[in-house]
């Protein structure tokens, strides 16, 4: 484990924060929100211009956040940002997009969906389908990633679920790290790292409780992401955390995604917990893994833009689409 990570942990252990469930949701908001300010060091990264604007939704408006690189390298970036549906926001997410536009050259749109549990699911998918749609329109001829950390990668599935099946909008790639995909949480993860590593398996609970208010939506394949059928989907970047009690879902989807055909690139985040994107201004290997991601984003971007052939997997361990398919298989018969 990294040793600032293994720092946390015990100061934690310390002085434990209290379940979620104790607390009313504006209070777990501005926990989350008191946690990610006192992540942030130094200045912000420079960008060309950051805008603030409402849009237009299904059923009402919800805001979104844009950057302009200062080097434009035509690409657009609709972002989801994470906190279990429920917490984080624009702001909390503020550092995660400024260094996505400046590595990526690209305009990041990030997403202030409206969240669980004044607006539950379909609302914040709802949501994220109408920012993608209106990035595309506003920024029309790049390529155009779908993107989003924990909550926010299980939503970006559902929007490129949602394209793939009913929009116009055309992604060349998805970055999904450490999604949710398996609301019965069920994985060997879970039950190793499910406590005692700064997420909780309990608040993980709570926040599906927020989010899907209707046990028997709990099945809809834009929840149930290991369930869903994910052929003809976006070339993907899989980023996991080993301390993640989500880690395993993630290694999971992306063998399914692999075994669907799709062109997958699975990064590990060695020594790390869930949520480290939130710590790369203060744990090193949190920076060094948030680059390897963004790495290879670029290199699936860069591929997708030249002639290739039949889709492969890369991985930190370097293994093939049949190799993941194999791992998808026993990982569903463990649980």
């Amino acid at each position: 484990m990294d040793r600032f990570i293994r720092a946390l942990i015990q100061w934690q252990a310390v002085d434990p924060p209290v379940p979620a469930r104790t607390l009313t949701v504006d209070q777990v908001r501005r926990r989350y929100a008191e946690s990610a300010e006192h992540t942030r060091r130094g200045a912000p990264e420079p960008v060309a211009a950051v805008t603030d604007q409402p849009i237009d939704g299904v059923d009402g408006r919800f805001g979104v956040r844009t950057y302009r690189p200062i080097i434009d390298r035509s690409r657009l970036v609709t972002y989801l940002h994470g906190g279990g549906w429920t917490v984080g926001d624009i702001d909390t997410h503020d550092a995660v997009c400024r260094r996505i536009a400046v590595a990526l050259g690209a305009v990041v749109v990030s997403v202030d969906y409206r969240r669980a549990p004044e607006h539950p699911y379909p609302g914040p998918l709802h949501d994220g389908i109408a920012a993608a749609e209106w990035a595309a329109g506003a920024f029309p001829g790049r390529e155009h990633v779908i993107a989003g950390d924990s909550a926010g990668a299980g939503l970006a599935v559902g929007v490129a679920l949602h394209q793939r099946d009913h929009g116009d909008v055309d992604f060349s790639a998805q970055l999904l790290v450490y999604p949710p995909a398996d609301p019965e949480m069920k994985s060997p993860s879970i039950r190793i790292y499910g406590s005692g590593y700064l997420t909780d398996i309990d608040d993980l609970r709570w926040y599906y409780e927020q989010y899907v208010q209707d046990p028997r939506r709990s099945t809809d394949p834009a929840i149930d992401l290991l369930r869903a059928d994910l052929h003809g989907m976006p070339p993907t970047v899989i980023g996991t955390a080993e301390f993640d009690p989500l880690h395993d879902e993630g290694v999971e989807l992306a063998g399914r995604l692999a075994a669907a055909g799709v062109t997958v690139e699975h990064v590990e985040g060695p020594g790390l917990v869930h949520g480290y994107l939130l710590l790369a201004d203060v744990v090193p290997a949190a920076a060094e893994a948030a680059t390897a991601v963004l790495d290879a984003l670029e290199r699936t971007l860069k591929t997708e833009a030249e002639p290739h052939p039949a889709p492969m997997v890369q991985d930190a361990g370097t293994y093939d689409a049949d190799a993941l398919a194999d791992i998808a298989r026993v990982a569903a018969t463990s649980t």
